[in-house]
């Protein structure tokens, strides 16, 4: 007796199809899993035997063997239960339908027969639409997350003996629909506004070129002087995601097993703040079997390391590959996997040990030495990846006790967003590039030209300050996005003049 019944894997934030195919003889009973299948995999045996007894449906007292193909291809995880168990089930007629290579099936067997969600459920769904199958059974939990892919029908199930009645009634029923407009228009919601934040107007300055461009930004200062509460407020000028980019973002979140059954598409750009004490692989990912770091989870959002010199030293070294090719490769003896890693890299930290070097209210108690082996945690190739430097001072008491608000999020959003539009017509013939701090050499050249003033002034500032050729180049880029905010086509210099201004550590180093 043999039957064939299709399920899904990932592979990073991609998936593949598997083909579960089942095969009964009149051997000693036992069940046997091949297709190198991990410890998960091997032990979904008792969960499946558990779970067709207590649905009421007949176990074989045969010898079962249940191959997963393509058998090269290692197996990992809960979601071969289902289809195991429909294998099983088709084996012994107790499932007559000729619909089972139509379906892909996923889903991980509680003993009493329900179904329990699944990681990855969105990226299996893509590939289902992509290999043209015409029809997906999930656990109810993870419904809403595959019927986001329009091309198919998903059918979200609550228990094994659902699916069986489903498929022996031939298959009629309705597949769930997922509104996606309805989801944006609810979800793009955030509780915090840069109007919160009293008096820092310079500092509002730069994040707002830094949302314009995309690019990567470091703010010194004192303890409580609001860099902490200005980073958690930048993902609110940033421009909304677009499907693409959140749909992209939600696989990895999928992977990860980060969505909640009421939240099927992570709507709002991601804002990522791990602890200083995190591990370099759980900063980028990794482990045994791989799983996106956070660097991944911050895709398309906001990666915020407070207290940056804290961050041991090997892992402040991990980001600089990410931090240029916008994805991070996971190798391993026997795989290798790539994660998208395409973030804004916001990084705070005091200027010395007990913070108050450049606070004019307090002294700074520090030894000169003990100053120079701080910033010297922090690499001159990384300084030279973040495009803004900006010093955040003490707050003033008339700026905490003025009862004035501020500029609104939604108002610099908007400038944020024309900004963004310019460089979208600039890039537009130009693949995987969507802002200026995406442009590499051969685009700085043609979109970042200067005057004989500008020139000049540049030059000056290379020379006084001894930057680096990468630091060069982050000066024009961030030249071009302020160009762009004032709606002009060339790059003035005045322009220049206030991109080198955002090269404050740069300045202490050399002084």
């Amino acid at each position: 007796m043999f039957s064939k019944v299709l399920s899904c894997a990932t592979f990073g934030v991609k998936a593949y199809l598997v083909e579960v195919e089942t095969h009964l003889e009149k051997h000693l009973p036992g069940v046997a899993i091949v297709g190198l299948p991990d410890n998960a995999v091997k032990e979904s045996r008792e969960r499946i035997v558990a779970a067709v007894k207590n649905c009421g449906f007949e176990f074989p007292l045969r010898k079962v063997t249940i191959n997963l193909a393509p058998a090269d291809i290692k197996k990992e995880g809960s979601a071969f239960d289902l289809p195991m168990a429909i294998g099983i089930l088709s084996s012994t007629g107790q499932v007559k339908s000729d619909a089972l290579g139509e379906i892909v099936f996923v889903g991980e067997l509680a003993l009493d027969g329900s179904l329990r969600p699944v990681h990855g459920a969105l990226p299996m769904a893509v590939e289902v639409r992509r290999k043209k199958v015409k029809r997906m059974i999930v656990p109810r939990a993870n419904g809403r997350e595959a019927a986001l892919v329009n091309g198919i029908e998903v059918f979200p199930m609550m228990t094994l003996s659902e699916t069986v009645d489903f498929l022996n009634s031939g298959c009629s029923g309705t597949p769930l629909y997922v509104d996606i407009e309805e989801l944006f228009s609810t979800d793009q919601k955030y509780l915090v506004d840069l109007a919160d934040v009293k008096g820092q107007e310079n500092v509002k300055r730069a994040l707002e070129i830094a949302a314009a461009g995309g690019h990567n930004i470091i703010m010194i200062g004192p303890p409580g002087s609001g860099k902490t509460m200005l980073a958690k407020r930048l993902p609110t000028i940033l421009p909304p995601l677009t499907f693409e980019e959140a749909v992209e973002t939600t696989k990895i979140h999928s992977v990860a097993g980060l969505l909640s059954s009421d939240r099927a598409l992570v709507t709002a750009r991601p804002f990522r703040a791990p602890h200083h004490t995190i591990s370099d692989a759980a900063l980028v990912g990794g482990g045994t079997i791989p799983r996106p770091g956070e660097i991944s989870l911050a895709h398309h959002g906001v990666l915020f390391l407070d207290e940056l010199p804290e961050f041991a030293r090997n892992v402040l070294e991990v980001l600089r590959q990410p931090i240029e090719d916008g994805r991070v490769t996971i190798s391993r003896s026997k795989l290798s996997v790539e994660y998208p890693a395409n973030f804004m890299l916001v990084c705070a930290m005091n200027p010395c040990l007990c913070g108050f070097r450049t606070d004019p209210a307090r002294q700074c108690t520090c030894m000169p030495q003990a100053i120079q082996k701080y910033m010297a945690k922090i690499s001159g190739p990384l300084l030279d990846r973040i495009d803004l430097h900006i010093e955040v001072p003490a707050v003033k008491y008339k700026e905490l006790s003025s009862k004035e608000s501020g500029e609104s999020s939604e108002r610099i959003r908007e400038r944020v967003m024309r900004a963004r539009e310019i460089q979208s017509k600039r890039f537009r013939d130009r693949k995987e590039m969507y802002a200026n701090t995406d442009m590499q050499s051969r685009e700085i050249r043609e979109f970042c030209k200067l005057d004989a003033a500008g020139e000049e002034l540049l030059k000056m500032a290379i020379t006084k300050l001894g930057l680096s050729a990468r630091a060069y180049d982050r000066i024009l880029k961030v030249g071009r996005t302020i160009a762009d905010m004032a709606n002009s086509e060339n790059i003035r210099p005045e322009h220049i003049s206030e991109a080198i201004q955002y090269r404050s550590l740069d300045r202490s180093l050399v002084l």
